[in-house]
């Protein structure tokens, strides 16, 4: 995971640095992150803005074959709000209506409504339960994303949990920290 990653990060700083609006679009480019951790198959990232949420634990599903997002996972944690928020990346081509569910051991998530989707796919957005993230904490094996194509068949996206609950630790320790220092607030 972590090479495809990398690929897909590299992929992306070239195509941002290159062409006639190269000066437009290193402004528009990705924020990169000032910290990061690797927390078995999650990333821990923490980046140089004011933000109610500076940090995030990242989970990238990708395809071997062309570096397709299949999934992205990732949770946040507001500390003044002392709130946990979540974003789930799919594929287009999504039942809108019927969510996504997660299961993980005796776990099973109510359905994750879809907020919007763009040309890059379909997203959950929102505020989460923390119970959520204390059992897929706890399951640390693998967990299984449910969607429903339009085609009305269920697909079963499987992601790891494996480092979860220390990503999950360090990010908002990181969080805290972040939302308390002076030059994140200055900016």
């Amino acid at each position: 995971m972590r090479t495809t990653m990398r690929f897909l990060l590299a992929a992306a700083l070239a195509m941002g640095t290159t062409g006639a609006l190269a000066q437009q679009q290193q402004q528009q480019a990705p924020l990169k992150p000032d910290v990061t951790k690797q927390h078995g198959d999650w990333l821990v990232r923490c980046y140089p803005v004011t933000s109610p949420s500076p940090c995030d634990m990242f989970e990238l599903l990708a395809q071997k074959k062309s570096g397709n997002r299949v999934m992205s996972v990732s949770f946040a944690y507001a500390p003044k709000a002392n709130r946990y928020v979540v974003q789930i990346a799919v594929p287009l081509g999504v039942e809108l209506s019927k969510g996504l569910t997660i299961k993980a051991a005796d776990y099973a998530s109510p359905a994750l409504r879809f907020r919007r989707c763009d040309r890059g796919g379909c997203y959950i957005e929102g505020v989460t339960d923390p119970a959520m993230l204390d059992a897929l904490g706890q399951n640390g094996g693998q967990a299984k994303a449910s969607i429903v194509s339009t085609e009305g068949k269920t697909l079963d996206i499987n992601f790891s949990l494996n480092g979860f609950a220390e990503a999950r630790a360090d990010m908002t320790d990181l969080a805290k920290q972040k939302a308390k220092e002076p030059s994140a607030q200055a900016q």
